[in-house]
């Protein structure tokens, strides 16, 4: 009786298609992760509010120092110019860094939809396309707040 030696290091097809099964649930995951945390980040997540760049997340950064470092009115005068001047500054850094961020993210969408069945681009579009009108509604949500 001839023993057959299996391979374990040698992937069959059926491991082969669940490993790239996985890689792309992964992988659309990840899209979409990063699209929630891009717009978190973009100051539509926890305290943001009225006051655009130096709010967002981190909240306002002068009180922020004055707190932490327990500044005199006489150095919150001081340090304030130096955080408004930065403001635009940041500003125009993280537009910048959202933007490339959004390009890789629809190329990486691009790239995985393709590799899905018909039933999971179904789905993969439905995530998108929610995905897309969360975004759209804090931004309107944002716009309003501003107002």
């Amino acid at each position: 009786m001839e023993k057959r030696i299996i391979d374990r290091a040698q992937p069959t097809n059926k491991r082969k298609t669940m490993m790239k099964r996985t890689l792309i649930a992964i992988a659309a995951s990840a899209t979409l992760a990063l699209g929630s945390l891009a717009a978190y980040a973009h100051g539509h997540g926890h305290g943001g509010g009225k006051g655009g760049m130096g709010r967002g997340m981190w909240g306002n950064p002068l009180e922020h120092l004055t707190k932490s470092l327990d500044l005199t009115p006489e150095q919150q005068a001081q340090v304030k110019p130096v955080v408004d001047q930065a403001r635009p500054q940041i500003k125009a850094i993280h537009e910048e860094a959202m933007q490339k961020t959004h390009a890789v993210m629809q190329n990486c969408a691009a790239q995985i939809r393709p590799l899905l069945t018909p039933q999971q681009q179904q789905k993969f579009d439905a995530l998108k396309k929610a995905h897309e009108d969360m975004l759209n509604a804090m931004k309107e949500m944002h716009q309003a707040q501003q107002q």
